[in-house]
C-alpha cells in the first residue's frame, strides 16, 4: 500500500510538472477561429447585397427596349438564403464543431485545391468588408504598389471574402466537402463573377461544388446558376439542357420560381418565342410576388405583341397593370394596352376609359402619355385627322418621358409622310431625333430621316420642273390667267399677315404679369428668382442654371426662334417655307410681284434649257422610284412612280433602267404590275442585256456594265481618236481578259478591230469583224459588223493584172492595200467606233443597201450611275 502511493505521488508531481500554461492568444484560438470565419463570410455576403442594392437604385426599366428583364438586382438573390440575415445564426452555431474538424483533420486529409484569389485583392478579417482591399490592384494582375491603381470593385471584394473563406475553412475528406458551410461561399463566388461577367471563372467554381458536394439539397441552386452561366456565354444548347433537366427533377418551390425566370429569359435570348410564352405563364404561376408576376406578365405581353398575338398581349399587359405596385409601371401598361388594340373593337369606350384615367389624380402628370396611346388607337380604328390631334395634343402637354414626346413627333411625321409631304415629314423627324433617349431607336430613324431628306430632294425637283415644263407649253392667255390666280392668293396672304402684324403692334405695351398674392413675383425685389440653389440672386447670374436651364429647354422644344408665338410657329412657319424654297417659290418682296408678266418673263424658253429641265426631271424620277422601293419597300408607288416616268418618254439608259427596276421588284411579287414592262422590253430593246433579263429572270449568266469597264473603254476610245492604236488596243485586250462577261465585252471587239484596220490592214480587220459577227450576231455590234463586212469585201473584190494576168502590185495609199488614215472617216462612209455614252444608231452611218434596215437599240447603253442622291443600289443577279 505504501508503495502504491509513494508511486501514485510521484507520478501526480511528475504530470504537473510537465503541464504549460496556456498564453492569452492560444486560450482564445477557438473565438478567433470562430470570429474570423463569421467575419469573412460574412463580408462576403454584404458586398455582394450591397453591390445588388446600389445597382438597383441606379435601375430603370428602358420600356422601348423589345423586352425589360424580370427580375431586377434587388431580387437577383430569389431562391436562396443569400444576403438573409437569419442565416447567419444558424451558420454560426456550427462554427465551434467546423473549426473543430478543421483542426482534427488538417494534416491528415488532402485537399482539393479551390480556386485561387484574384491577383491584386487580400481579404481583410475586420467587419468592414472593404477592410484589405481598398487600395489594392484592380484583379487585373498589375503592380499594387502604382500610385495610379484604382480599388477593386464591390464585386471584386465579394469574390475576394467568398475564397478566403473557401481557403480556410474547406475541408475535403474522401473526395468530399465536410463543411457545409463552403456551399454558401461558393453560390457567393459564383454570383459575383456571373454579374462580372465572367462566366466561365462561374463556371469553373461551381464544377468544384459539382464535383464534392454531389449529395447536397441545396444543388439545384448550383446549377440554375451554370445554366445561366451558359446563357451568358449565348451557349443556348448547353443552358436549355440543365435548364430542361431540372424541370423534369422534383426541387423546391423557391428554386422552380427562379428556374422559371431564367429558363424563359434563356428561351428568348435563343429566339425561341413560342417555347418562352410557356414558360412566362409557368413563372406567372409560381411566383406570387406582385411586383415579379407584373414583371413576368409585361415580358409576356410584349413576346405575345411580336408573335403577332394582339388579343393574347393585351391580356397580359392587363394583368401587368392589375398586379403592378409602381406608378410608372401602370401607365407604361396602359399604352401597351392601347397599342394591341386591333381596330374592330370599342374605340369608343376605350377612348373614353383613356381620356377619363388620364384626369384622374396622378394619371394627369402623365397626360401626354395618355393623348400618345389615343393617337396610336386612332390610327388602329383608321381616324387618321383624330389621331393627328391627339398627338398634336400631346406635344401641348408638360413631358414626362422624353422618348415618348420624340415617338409623338415621329406619329406626325408619319402622318406628313402618308401624304407624300416630305418637307413636313423630315421637319418632325428632325424634331423626334432631338428628344428621343432609346439610342437604336434614334438609329433607325436617323436613316429614314436620310432617305426621306433624298426623297425630298427629288420629289420637289420634279415637282417644280414639271411646273416649269407644263408653262413653257401654255399659250399667253393661259400663263396670263394662271398668275392673275396667284396674284389674287398672294395678296390676300399678305393682307392677312399685315392685319396680325398691327394687331401685335396694338397690343404691345400692355402689361399682362400676374401680380396676385399667389405670383412668385408679389413682394419680391428680385425680377427672377434662382430656384433651386441655395443662395438666392438674379437667375441668368448663376452660369450653372441658365445651361441646365437652355439644355431642359432644347430637350423640350428643340431649337427656336425668338417671336412671337414661339411653341407653334417654329414649326408650321418653317415646314411651309422650307416648301417654298424646295419649289422655287420663296415670297421675295419684289416690287413687280403683283404683275404677271414678272413672272412670265421668268420661263425658259429655249429649247436646249427645256431639254435639260426634263432630262433632269426624269432622272430624277429613276431615283425616286428605286429609292421607294429600297428605303421603304412600297414597291406599289415605286412601280407607279417608274410607270409615270415611263409614259413621259425619257432618252433611252433611263427607260432601260426604268423598265428594268419595274420588273425587277415586281415579277415575283405581282407578276401582272411587271409584264406590260417585259413586253416594252422584248419589243422596242429585244436585243439588250435587260430583254435577255426579262427572258430569263432566274438566269446567273445576266450582267450589266460596270463602271470600270465603262471607264476602260472611255479610255481606249480617247487612245484611239489621238491615234494611238497600240496603247488602245493593249488597254482593250486587258479589260477583256478581266471583264470576259461585261455587257461591253462586244463594244471592246468592235473598237478593237477599228485598231487592227488602222495598224494592220482590211485583212485582218475583216477576220476580227467576221469573228464578231459570229458571236455577237444578236447584238448592234454584230449587226453593224456584218454592214462593214459587205462594204469591206465588196471593196477587196477589184484586183489590178497586169497584160499576163499577174498581179501588179498596189502603190502606198490605195485604199485597195490599207486603210485610209483618217481618224474622223476611215472607212469611208462605214463610221467609226461608238463613242463612249451614245448608242450605236446615233453613230451608225448605214451604207445605201442597209437603208431599210430595221432599227436597232443599243444593247448596252450606259446605265447611269449618279442619280440625283446618290448612287443606286445595284439589284441581287
Amino acid at each position: 500500500m505504501k508503495k502504491n502511493i509513494l508511486f501514485l505521488l510521484v507520478l501526480c508531481i511528475v504530470a504537473s510538472c510537465a503541464t504549460k500554461t496556456k498564453r492569452p492568444e492560444q486560450r482564445s484560438k477557438f473565438m478567433k477561429g470562430f470570429s474570423t470565419y463569421y467575419n469573412t463570410l460574412f463580408n462576403a455576403k454584404d458586398a455582394l447585397n450591397s453591390e445588388f442594392e446600389t445597382r438597383d437604385k441606379g435601375h430603370k426599366d428602358n420600356f422601348y427596349a423589345p423586352y425589360i428583364p424580370i427580375l431586377t438586382y434587388e431580387d437577383q438573390p430569389l431562391g436562396s438564403n443569400l444576403g438573409q440575415s437569419t442565416a447567419f445564426a444558424e451558420n454560426s452555431m456550427k462554427m465551434g464543431e467546423v473549426n473543430k474538424q478543421s483542426a482534427s483533420n488538417q494534416n491528415n486529409n488532402s485537399r482539393n485545391g479551390p480556386p485561387e484569389m484574384p491577383s491584386g485583392i487580400s481579404g481583410g478579417s475586420g467587419n468592414n468588408p472593404l477592410s484589405g482591399a481598398l487600395g489594392t490592384g484592380s484583379g487585373s494582375g498589375t503592380n499594387p504598389n502604382q500610385p495610379d491603381q484604382k480599388g477593386a470593385t464591390v464585386l471584386e471584394i465579394a469574390e475576394a471574402k467568398a475564397l478566403k473563406a473557401i481557403n480556410k475553412y474547406s475541408v475535403i475528406k474522401h473526395g468530399e466537402e465536410q463543411n457545409k458551410q463552403i456551399f454558401d461561399a461558393y453560390m457567393i463566388l459564383a454570383q459575383a463573377r456571373i454579374y462580372s461577367g465572367k462566366s466561365l471563372e462561374a463556371l469553373d467554381a461551381l464544377n468544384y461544388v459539382f464535383t464534392h458536394m454531389k449529395d447536397d439539397k441545396r444543388l439545384p441552386l448550383a446549377r440554375i446558376y451554370q445554366g445561366l452561366a451558359y446563357d451568358q456565354l449565348k451557349n443556348y444548347h448547353k443552358a436549355h439542357e440543365v435548364f430542361a433537366k431540372l424541370k423534369g427533377e422534383t426541387i423546391s418551390k423557391d428554386y422552380d420560381k427562379l428556374l422559371s425566370i431564367y429558363y424563359a429569359e434563356s428561351l428568348l435570348d435563343a429566339g425561341k418565342k413560342e417555347e418562352s410564352v410557356k414558360e412566362l405563364d409557368r413563372a406567372f404561376e409560381l411566383n406570387s410576388n406582385r411586383k415579379l408576376k407584373s414583371r413576368v406578365a409585361y415580358l409576356r405581353g410584349q413576346v405575345l405583341f411580336g408573335l403577332n398575338q394582339p388579343e393574347r398581349a393585351r391580356e397580359s399587359f392587363m394583368a401587368a397593370y392589375k398586379y403592378a405596385n409602381d406608378f410608372e409601371f401602370e401607365v407604361k401598361s396602359q399604352i401597351e394596352i392601347a397599342k394591341t388594340f386591333n381596330g374592330k373593337g370599342d374605340y369608343s369606350g376605350a377612348k373614353k376609359y383613356l381620356e377619363d384615367i388620364s384626369k384622374k389624380g396622378t394619371y394627369g402628370s402623365r397626360k401626354n402619355e395618355f393623348y400618345y396611346a389615343l393617337g396610336l388607337m386612332a390610327n388602329k380604328a383608321g381616324k387618321k385627322d383624330d389621331a393627328q390631334e391627339y398627338f398634336r395634343r400631346s406635344l401641348k402637354e408638360k413631358v414626362s418621358d422624353p422618348q415618348i414626346r420624340g415617338l409623338t413627333y415621329y406619329e406626325i411625321g408619319k402622318g406628313y409622310l402618308d401624304k407624300n409631304d416630305y418637307i413636313g415629314a423630315g421637319a418632325y423627324y428632325d424634331s423626334a431625333l432631338a428628344v428621343m433617349t432609346y439610342e437604336p431607336s434614334k438609329v433607325l430613324l436617323t436613316d429614314q430621316s436620310i432617305y426621306i431628306k433624298k426623297i425630298s430632294k427629288n420629289y420637289y425637283l420634279i415637282k417644280k420642273n414639271d411646273s416649269i415644263l407644263n408653262l413653257a407649253k401654255m399659250s399667253a392667255e393661259q400663263r396670263t390667267d394662271f398668275f392673275t390666280k396667284y396674284i389674287a392668293k398672294l395678296k390676300a396672304k399678305e393682307e392677312k399677315e399685315e392685319l396680325e402684324r398691327r394687331r401685335a403692334e396694338r397690343s404691345k405695351g400692355f402689361d399682362t404679369g400676374d401680380y396676385s398674392a399667389n405670383s412668385i413675383f408679389a413682394n419680391s425685389s428680385n425680377s427672377f428668382e434662382d430656384f433651386g440653389v441655395a443662395t438666392k440672386g438674379f437667375y441668368f447670374s448663376n452660369a450653372g442654371t441658365v445651361s441646365k436651364g437652355s439644355s431642359t429647354f432644347k430637350q423640350t422644344w428643340g431649337d427656336r426662334a425668338l417671336v412671337d408665338n414661339w411653341r407653334f410657329s417654329k414649326k408650321m412657319a418653317t415646314i411651309d417655307d422650307m416648301k417654298n424654297e424646295a419649289l422655287g417659290a420663296t415670297d421675295v418682296p419684289n416690287p413687280r410681284r403683283f404683275e404677271p408678266a414678272f413672272y412670265i418673263e421668268q420661263i425658259p424658253t429655249d429649247a436646249a434649257k427645256l431639254s435639260q429641265l426634263k432630262k433632269d426631271r426624269d432622272t430624277a424620277s429613276l431615283g425616286l422610284g428605286v429609292m421607294y422601293e429600297n428605303y421603304f419597300t412600297n414597291t406599289p408607288l415605286a412601280t407607279k412612280t417608274l410607270y409615270d416616268l415611263v409614259d413621259v418618254k425619257p432618252e433611252e439608259k433611263v427607260m432601260l433602267q426604268a423598265l428594268y427596276e419595274i420588273f425587277a421588284m415586281n415579277y415575283l411579287k405581282n407578276p401582272q404590275a411587271a409584264e406590260r414592262a417585259k413586253q416594252i422590253l422584248l419589243t422596242d430593246y429585244p436585243y439588250t442585256s435587260y430583254a435577255e433579263f426579262a427572258r430569263n429572270p432566274k438566269s446567273t449568266t445576266f450582267v450589266k456594265s460596270s463602271e470600270d469597264v465603262e471607264n476602260q473603254y472611255k479610255q481606249a476610245f480617247a487612245l484611239y481618236e489621238s491615234e494611238k492604236f497600240g496603247e488602245s488596243k493593249d488597254i482593250i485586250n486587258q479589260t477583256i481578259q478581266k471583264y470576259p462577261k461585261d455587257a461591253l465585252v462586244p463594244k471592246l471587239y468592235l473598237l478593237n478591230a477599228f485598231n487592227a484596220g488602222k495598224t494592220n490592214g482590211k485583212e485582218v480587220m475583216i477576220l476580227q469583224l467576221e469573228q464578231i459577227a459570229l458571236n455577237y450576231g444578236k447584238t448592234p455590234e454584230g449587226e453593224r459588223a456584218k454592214e462593214m463586212l459587205n462594204y469591206l469585201k465588196s471593196d477587196l473584190s477589184f484586183q489590178a493584172t497586169d497584160n499576163k494576168g499577174n498581179a501588179i502590185p498596189q502603190q502606198p495609199g490605195n485604199p485597195n492595200n490599207n486603210v485610209p488614215q483618217q481618224p474622223s472617216q476611215p472607212f469611208n462612209g462605214t463610221g467609226a467606233p461608238p463613242k463612249p455614252g451614245m448608242n450605236n444608231e446615233q453613230q451608225l452611218q448605214p451604207s445605201s443597201g442597209n437603208s431599210n434596215r430595221p432599227s436597232r437599240r443599243s444593247a448596252n447603253s450606259n446605265v447611269p450611275q449618279q442619280l440625283q442622291n446618290g448612287t443606286l443600289p445595284a439589284k441581287p443577279q
